[in-house]
Order: C-alpha cells, then structure tokens, then sequence
C-alpha cells in the first residue's frame, strides 16, 4: 500500500525539528495525554447525563463504547494493510521526535486519530455545541502524530474518517436497544444501578398539565 505524501511527511516532521524544544515537549506530551481529555469529558458527559433524559443518558453511555469499537476496527485494518511506520520507511526525513514503534505496529490508520475522530464525534451527539470544543482537538491530535513522526498525513486522515463514521454508526444502531435498557434500570430498586443511571430529568410538575378549573 502505497501514497505520495512522503513529502508531506518530511516538510511536517522538518518543521518539527525547527520548532522550540518546549513546543516539541508540549506535543509529544498531548500526543498521549489527548486521549485522556476526551476519556475525561466522556465521564463528564456520563454524570451530566444522570440528570438528563433517559436519551441523552443512552447517548452518553453509547458514545465510549462506540470510541472503542472504532479502536477495534482500527487494529482490524491496520493486520490487513501492514504499513510500515514513516520514521523507518522514508528516507531523507529527520529523526523522529517520539520513539518509532516496533515493526509489527503497522500505521495505516492511526490509532490515536481514530480514537480522536471516534470521541469528537460521540461527545457532539451528546451535546451538539460541543463539536467546537471536540473538533479542533481531534484535529490537534491527528497532526500530533504526523508530527512526532510516528504517522503518515494519511493514516491521521484515514482515522479521523474512520472514528467519524464508526461512532456515528454505532450510536445510531444501538440507541433504542440502550434506551430501553436505559429505562429498565432507571426503574429498578437496586441502589448501586439507580446511582449508575442517576434519577433523570425531574418531573413536570403535575399542577402545570392539570386542566384549569371553571368558575361556577
């Protein structure tokens, strides 16, 4: 398998290699760190939800389980392609800025921009608003990793497209089978489960439906 973006490659990695020490830190810490945000906003997500409609908490529930079967579906392509990392197959390219991973860890798609594409996606069908928040980190993620040199511009590309489609699809399929389970537990008298699903969205007041009484 084969693109022509090697040169795009060395021209990324080559402004790496130029930029200041503390920005090259800086990215290859969020390189990682990335997907431990987007962990932590979907357990925000999660404990707002428990307030929310029994939708928006099937939502929230779906959208990391969903993140995870786009990773899935990412090792699965990654055993059928068997690309060899950029950091060993091209040449006149500078030295990677994170450690190339071992031959047998193809690159064709990336992981982490799976991941990335998976999450932005998953978290703006919780709350639409926040596809300004996910997006741009998703984004930021992807370039990370072509960045550091351990990724081609199309194995990001290739990941984010993937994460997209795969949670989409996979919150689409399951959130009427997820909000009927959803519902079953919100009604259950178990404590530890009413505190998973939390109390939902209060009520309406029964005075602000009841019919108005005629004067006589």
């Amino acid at each position: 398998m084969t693109f022509e973006d090697d040169e795009l490659y060395r021209d990324i990695t080559g402004f790496a290699d130029d930029t200041p020490t503390w920005v090259q830190h800086t990215v290859e810490v969020w390189t990682e760190a990335g997907i431990l945000l987007f962990g932590a906003l979907f357990v925000v997500a999660w404990w707002r939800s428990r307030h929310g409609s029994t939708h928006a908490f099937a939502i929230a529930v779906l959208a990391p389980v969903a993140t995870a079967m786009a990773y899935v579906c990412s090792e699965l392509l990654k055993s059928v392609f068997s690309e060899e990392r950029p950091c060993r197959a091209v040449t006149a390219a500078v030295p990677s800025l994170a450690e190339c991973p071992p031959t047998g860890d193809w690159s064709f798609p990336s992981n982490h921009a799976t991941i990335a594409g998976a999450s932005a996606v998953g978290l703006a069908l919780i709350r639409r608003t926040v596809i300004w928040l996910t997006a741009p980190l998703a984004l930021l993620m992807a370039f990370s990793r072509v960045f550091v040199g351990v990724h081609y511009p199309h194995d990001v590309a290739a990941g984010l497209l993937l994460g997209a489609v795969v949670a989409a699809t996979a919150v689409r399929l399951g959130r009427h089978p997820v909000i009927r389970l959803a519902e079953a537990m919100r009604a259950s008298s178990a404590p530890a489960v009413r505190w998973l699903t939390g109390p939902g969205a209060p009520a309406a007041s029964a005075t602000a439906y009841a019919p108005s009484h005629r004067r006589r």
